[in-house]
């Protein structure tokens, strides 16, 4: 999963959205002590840099060094170079003792992973019974209906053969994703919870967005490039006058506790 994001870690940087403060907010409202998260597979530390405004610790990891480089410096997340599947020992050397943690994060990257090894790992980790794992990920922007209509087409038509097949996970909004853990308190299910991010995006910024997919890299290594001058004439023409437009990611969460697992 780590070599998908390599070679485009400075777009994945610049390129994907930040996360709404309800979201954080929410999921903090679930962890009963707001000491310590591990923010698994952080890329760029998108979320763990909101983390670190509500919790006294983040350790905030991933398997590519690469984008780690990018990662915004905050005083009180420590960032960790990790293999892509760690041992218990290394678990515990590089990231918690067991039973240490009060919430594991994973944005826009659980559909990677090797389920049943990491679930393992952070019933581990997570303090019982009320410790919390938060995942989500995001869907296509929405931005107005000529543009929407553009790129939607785009994605099933011109994309979709060079995405992992772990992608229609994201497709299906992670509601048919693996998740054994309990409903966390004042929810009667672990989701998904629909939240929205916003951001001001020009059009170089919506194609630097496109261009830091994994598809995106998959297709170039074979060869092809997704965004031919046709493909980006079509969002010139759809795009308009306008230098910026706001995009709208929706945003599905999986939530629960870990119980006494």
């Amino acid at each position: 999963m780590a070599d998908l994001f390599v070679k485009q870690a400075k777009e994945y940087a610049d390129a994907r959205p930040s996360y709404p403060p309800q979201l954080f907010q929410f999921i903090s409202s679930k962890t009963p002590s707001h000491n310590l998260v591990w923010d698994v597979g952080t890329g760029s530390g998108q979320a763990a840099k909101s983390l670190a405004v509500i919790y006294d610790n983040v350790i905030a990891t991933d398997a590519s060094a690469k984008q780690l480089e990018f990662a915004a410096k905050v005083s009180n997340v420590r960032y960790q170079h990790t293999p892509s599947i760690m041992s218990m020992a290394e678990l515990e050397n590089l990231v918690a003792s067991e039973g240490t943690v009060d919430l594991v994060t994973i944005a826009q990257s659980l559909h990677w992973f090797d389920l049943a090894t990491f679930y393992q790992q952070v019933k581990w980790v997570l303090k019982k019974p009320h410790g919390v794992i938060a995942a989500w990920c995001y869907y296509l922007p929405r931005v107005c209906d000529e543009v929407d209509t553009v790129l939607d087409e785009f994605y099933s038509s011109k994309v979709g053969p060079y995405w992992d097949p772990a992608r229609k996970l994201v497709d299906k909004l992670y509601g048919t994703i693996d998740f054994p853990f309990e409903a966390v308190e004042g929810a009667d299910h672990t989701g998904p919870f629909e939240f929205v991010t916003e951001t001001l995006m020009n059009l170089d910024a919506l194609l630097t967005y496109i261009k830091s997919w994994s598809a995106y890299q998959t297709a170039q290594e074979k060869g092809v490039e997704l965004l031919a001058e046709d493909v980006v004439q079509k969002f010139k023409l759809a795009w308009g006058e306008d230098g910026k437009k706001v995009a709208r990611f929706p945003i599905y969460l999986r939530i629960g506790k870990v119980g006494d697992a």
